[in-house]
């Protein structure tokens, strides 16, 4: 009885070990073929915005070196986290990627993190980042100040008069005015819209003085002489405004590097040569100045990053936001 019995352990055991041989070389072929299928690409917001133009761009150079369709998917809805949850929430094997707007979940993470069902950091691998849209500062032309240091000025010598419009209390326009003001200590006053065209439109008629914006946003009215730009908020001068210096160049803030960041995320948990193969492609398409060209008329600067700088980037959006919402008190809508 007892030999049966070791006997059957000893087949039990030798299937056991076939079938986990057979099942590794199975998720090996299929690493090795990958992509065998069309891929989705997750974009979590409605069609139109940035990270939707990035997403359609980044499907369609991807469907010609892959060899296999990359499909753009909206999902828009409750600031991008529908979608991100949907993805985070996929199969980990490379067929359901993200194309997130990283600054906006590195805020969410922070300011609606007892709502939010996916944790950025543990549930997604990076891919890489692949873009950036940088923010400028703007003034209503009635504002009796020409730059940067005569704003800061204006501004101790009447606390709380000057008015800031933000898109939405998360937005990256209106934490990078709170970072602003709290590294500077100026009292300015919030006020609030559901989104960037009401604020815009509420600047350029006075209604309010100020406000951080995107560049892409902002341009036209700068160009018009509608609104006065003072400084834009990336480490480096940008090809769009070359005259308007940067808030480091204008104010002395050392690091003051603010951008709405753009990247793909796959699930956590996706085979690194997965990773490695979508990243080196993206590298590469990136690299092309026909995609350059088109990223930059939708305001977008290229800025590749590898999966790990990628994963440590997000770390620092991460601790960056998480301070500039408790310094400034920021809450959800």
């Amino acid at each position: 009885m007892r030999q049966k019995l070791i006997k059957s352990l000893g087949l039990l055991l030798c299937s056991s070990l076939i079938s986990s041989s057979l099942l590794a070389q199975s998720n090996s072929a299929a690493i090795k073929n990958y992509p065998e299928k069309s891929i989705k690409l997750v974009i979590p917001y409605p069609p139109g915005g940035a990270t939707d133009v990035i997403g359609r761009i980044l499907a369609q150079e991807l469907s010609k070196s892959l060899n296999q369709q990359v499909i753009p998917d909206n999902r828009g809805g409750d600031s991008g986290n529908i979608g991100a949850d949907m993805v985070a929430k996929s199969a980990p094997d490379g067929y359901t990627l993200l194309m997130g707007a990283l600054t906006s979940h590195a805020i969410n993470a922070n300011l609606d993190k007892d709502k939010i069902k996916y944790n950025l950091e543990k549930d997604f691998t990076p891919v890489d980042v692949v873009g950036v849209v940088p923010l400028v500062f703007v003034v209503n032309p009635s504002v009796p100040v020409k730059n940067m240091k005569e704003f800061i000025a204006y501004a101790k010598a009447n606390p709380g008069k000057l008015t800031f419009a933000s898109s939405g209390s998360g937005a990256p326009q209106r934490l990078a005015m709170e970072m602003f003001r709290n590294q500077l200590g100026l009292d300015l006053l919030h006020v609030p819209y559901k989104g960037s065209g009401p604020a815009m439109t509420d600047l350029v008629g006075g209604q309010v003085l100020t406000m951080s914006e995107t560049v892409p946003a902002a341009l036209q009215f700068i160009q018009a002489g509608q609104l006065r730009a003072l400084a834009v908020t990336t480490s480096k001068r940008i090809s769009q405004l070359p005259d308007v210096p940067t808030v480091t160049e204008a104010t002395g803030l050392p690091n003051f590097d603010v951008v709405s960041m753009f990247g793909i995320l796959a699930p956590a948990g996706t085979p690194k040569p997965i990773i490695d193969k979508l990243s080196e492609d993206i590298k590469a398409i990136l690299q092309r100045p026909e995609v350059q060209e088109r990223m930059l008329a939708a305001g977008v600067y290229v800025n590749y990053l590898s999966p790990a700088d990628s994963a440590k980037r997000i770390q620092r959006e991460l601790a960056m936001w998480a301070k500039v919402i408790k310094d400034a008190n920021v809450k959800a809508d």
